[in-house]
């Protein structure tokens, strides 16, 4: 095997060895069969030769390589990378979930159904909301979907509206999103405590009403904020015939203490795999459901779960004025069955203890890191704190050699460079699964790493010292990535 020290870089066909096999075929039993053309064929896949032990060995290797919540304090903002309770993956293993086919019969799925009409009412009554759709896989596709909703809401009510509001604060994807349904995008700044502009949304409001279908707000926002003024909020775009969509990224901030619906949202979208706990953060499986008010539930996207009363049987159908389909079949079924567990396990007491215990965590890391760095606004957070490596950046350290230094202490680094309203950002959740020697241990790091910054700041520019692979070239990796591997020609 390769030495530890170069194996980040090395690969299973460095390791290969010409004839070195990991099975042995059993004797032929079959009789024999000519191959197909050499049309179908390829000589030139070249897959690596190795024994079972080096596969074994290889993949390990770099499996302890890797950090995830499992190994250690994950306080990624606006992620909430919790503790998934391991009851979750015995519940989405159980075979007649596991194994059922979404081409089945629908009389042979009634079990599957019944569980995401449950979810579906579980979250209607979690957001305050009237109906839920479990469609789409993804936040993003979830923010989709609500737009395209208000769209056909609109379209039914008088004709398009094109302007689509965002707070300057908001997720890269709001705007991304309605700029994807067809819309112009326009951005509301934030005010000098990092509420959204009131005076700014109504002048927007006064000046092209009619033409607005949906303002996109997060609550709480990226900065971690509550937005105190979220009623009249409503109220405004309300009489103005537009909607407020909810982007539910930071709900675990609210569970159990503040229902989306009843502050005067149209439509909102949760994150399954971030607020009801499904492994996530290496690129999938997830899951984006929205909830929304009556007048908008006939836009839902299909399939949707009814339940017929009379018979107790479940089934797909199609609303009334649906958008259509998302993607084939009923969206990532194993993260629906794990969120479906996470939320009986807990009932409502829990949920709300988990928004009670994140709020606290958050607010307990601000209190001790105020002092070494700034914070973005000085009030008091939700679930995630914002601070900046302004006062760093005067010693000639960055907010991304603070992310890179934290390595060294075993941390992995937060969300940096993000809100882009806030210089040199640090966004910080440790959720509620953290106990408090976890956050004195990362605060104490973070205390060291700002006076590093004073009195070694190279130290902290050289970080990580620790790490298998160091400072990545990230700007040609954005720009120009190579996402397949392909030998080098000899």
């Amino acid at each position: 095997m390769a030495d530890r020290d170069d194996f980040g870089a090395t690969l299973t066909f460095d390791l290969s060895r010409p004839g070195r096999i990991g099975c042995v075929l059993p004797p032929l039993d079959v009789p024999e069969a000519p191959l197909p053309s050499s049309g179908l064929l390829r000589d030139d896949i070249t897959l690596p030769e190795l024994s079972q032990p080096d596969v074994v060995r290889y993949f390990t290797q770099l499996s302890q390589r890797n950090f995830s919540i499992d190994t250690g304090f994950y306080p990624l903002g606006s992620c909430s990378m919790k503790y998934n309770p391991r009851v979750n993956e015995v519940a989405a293993r159980l075979p007649g979930l596991a194994n059922v086919h979404p081409m089945q019969a629908q009389g042979t799925t009634q079990g599957a159904l019944a569980l995401m009409h449950g979810l579906q009412r579980l979250l209607a009554e979690i957001t305050g909301l009237h109906e839920v759709s479990l469609a789409p896989d993804a936040g993003a596709h979830g923010e989709l979907a609500g737009i395209l909703i208000a769209s056909a809401y609109h379209n039914s009510n008088g004709g398009p509206r094109r302007r689509v509001l965002v707070p300057d604060s908001a997720h890269g994807t709001n705007p991304a999103t309605a700029a994807m349904a067809g819309f112009e995008v326009e951005s509301i700044p934030s005010d000098a405590e990092g509420n959204l502009d009131f005076e700014a949304l109504r002048v927007a409001l006064d000046a092209n009403g009619n033409s607005v279908a949906a303002l996109m707000l997060t609550l709480p926002s990226t900065l971690g904020l509550f937005e105190p003024r979220i009623m009249q909020i409503a109220d405004l775009l309300h009489d103005h015939g537009a909607l407020l969509y909810g982007d539910g990224a930071n709900m675990n901030a609210m569970l159990g203490r503040v229902k989306p619906g009843d502050l005067g949202f149209d439509v909102f979208h949760l994150n399954l795999h971030k607020t009801f706990s499904t492994p996530h953060g290496g690129g999938g499986p997830g899951a984006g459901p929205i909830a929304v008010t009556a007048a908008l539930a006939p836009f839902l996207p299909a399939p949707h779960v009814r339940k017929d009363e009379r018979s107790g049987c479940f089934s797909l159908e199609t609303p009334e004025r649906s958008i259509g389909r998302l993607g084939l079949f009923h969206g990532n079924f194993g993260v629906l069955v794990r969120a479906y567990a996470y939320i009986l396990s807990l009932g409502a007491d829990g949920l709300r203890g988990i928004s009670e215990a994140a709020v606290l965590n958050a607010n307990y890391v601000q209190t001790r890191l105020q002092n070494a760095y700034r914070l973005a606004f000085d009030r008091r957070c939700m679930h995630e704190v914002v601070i900046s490596g302004s006062r760093q950046k005067a010693h000639g350290v960055k907010t991304l050699d603070i992310a890179k230094r934290l390595i060294d202490y075993g941390f992995h680094p937060p969300t940096i460079y993000f809100p882009l309203i806030v210089d040199e950002a640090m966004m910080i959740e440790p959720t509620e699964s953290e106990t408090k020697e976890t956050l004195d241990a990362f605060c104490d790091a973070m205390l060291a790493i700002a006076k590093e910054a004073e009195e070694t700041p190279e130290l902290v520019r050289e970080a990580p010292t620790t790490a298998p692979l160091r400072r990545l070239d990230e700007a040609t990796a954005a720009r120009k990535p190579v996402l397949r591997w392909k030998r080098e020609s000899s």
